[in-house]
């Protein structure tokens, strides 16, 4: 890692089912981190392209209602490409900015959307991407499921970045597979707000040691406009998601505490000496492993549905019938 770095922990909301607005947003935000003399930028899970929280898609076992499809049409419109404007626009602040940005986005590949954590180099452009492996309950029936080949970290001048989204870090082998890429600076896009979310992440750093930040949105029903269809309240000032963000040392100590109920940026400076300390008497991938009792198996490949192999010529019967009619 270099030797010291300085973060931002994007603490807002999205402005529901509206990528361009929430992108003209991002922005801003990424302007004014990298005002404040941040390296790098870590917004929330799905920040662009909105965490539906509360919308259920009328999607009773057996059976979808007419309803839930056409909030699934507008959920679908407002998902992001990779190829498409906002990641453009997304990619232009920061390398005008000079700052290194981790955001979270629905991704619309095909007719499947993903909940995605994108890497953008303020020199390189997009340098990455990670699809969430395992959508948590419901999210199951918006999302596809992400493969091993996105779980790779990103190296940067800033250090070794690796995103883990929410509750991807209930999943051992998942840390693992981080830890094992000597990842420095931990990455938690999540929609978690919950009191037990933060010791999750003071685990972690101490377990992996390595600096985790953890970002959250702070938003209100009202932020998603007077049509959502909320089951969670019909109380235009009922807070969805009440934020928490956080950043926390390799040793778990609690470097910016967990904010609720309000919109801000979290800033701290890293700095390498104190990684390396920790490590002293625990590393979860090196003289701490035990490798020689435990590993991981791990298959990074893409899956493709359908894989095409050229033909066999030696299979072909050019101009030969191969159906015929026994006499």
């Amino acid at each position: 890692m270099k030797e010291t770095v300085k973060v931002a922990v994007i603490q807002d909301s999205s402005i529901p089912f509206d990528a361009t607005a929430t992108t003209k947003k991002a922005c801003n935000l990424i302007r004014e981190a990298a005002e404040n003399g941040a390296e790098l930028a870590l917004f929330p899970e799905a920040f662009v392209g909105t965490y539906p929280k509360g919308l259920n898609f009328d999607a009773p076992v057996g059976k979808r209602l007419p309803e839930g499809r056409e909030d699934f049409l507008r959920y679908f419109n407002n998902a992001v490409e990779i190829d498409g404007t906002e990641v453009a626009q997304l990619v232009d602040i920061a390398r005008e900015c000079g700052i290194f940005v981790v955001i979270g986005v629905i991704e619309r590949d095909g007719f499947t959307l993903y909940c995605t954590a994108l890497y953008i180099d303020p020199q390189k452009g997009l340098v990455g991407k990670h699809r969430k492996v395992m959508p948590s309950g419901s999210e199951r029936l918006i999302w596809g499921f992400g493969d091993g080949s996105t779980l790779e970290a990103v190296s940067s001048n800033l250090g070794k970045l690796g995103a883990v989204i929410c509750w991807e870090n209930y999943m051992p082998a998942v840390r693992l597979a981080m830890y094992d890429q000597n990842v420095e600076i931990y990455l938690v896009p999540t929609a978690d707000d919950r009191d037990t979310w933060l010791p999750t992440m003071r685990h972690i750093a101490v377990e992996g040691r390595c600096y985790v930040l953890s970002a959250c949105q702070y938003i209100q029903l009202k932020d998603f406009g007077p049509d959502y269809r909320s089951v969670l309240s019909d109380d235009p000032e009922a807070v969805v998601m009440r934020g928490g963000s956080t950043i926390i040392s390799p040793l778990g100590e609690v470097i910016e505490a967990p904010v609720f109920n309000e919109r801000t940026i979290l800033y701290a400076t890293l700095d390498n000496a104190s990684l390396i300390r920790s490590k002293f008497d625990f590393d979860p991938v090196g003289h701490y492993s035990r490798a020689d009792l435990f590993s991981l198996h791990m298959d990074v490949s893409v899956k493709e549905v359908v894989t095409k192999a050229p033909s066999d010529p030696a299979s072909q019967t050019s101009g030969t019938n191969i159906y015929r009619e026994d006499a």
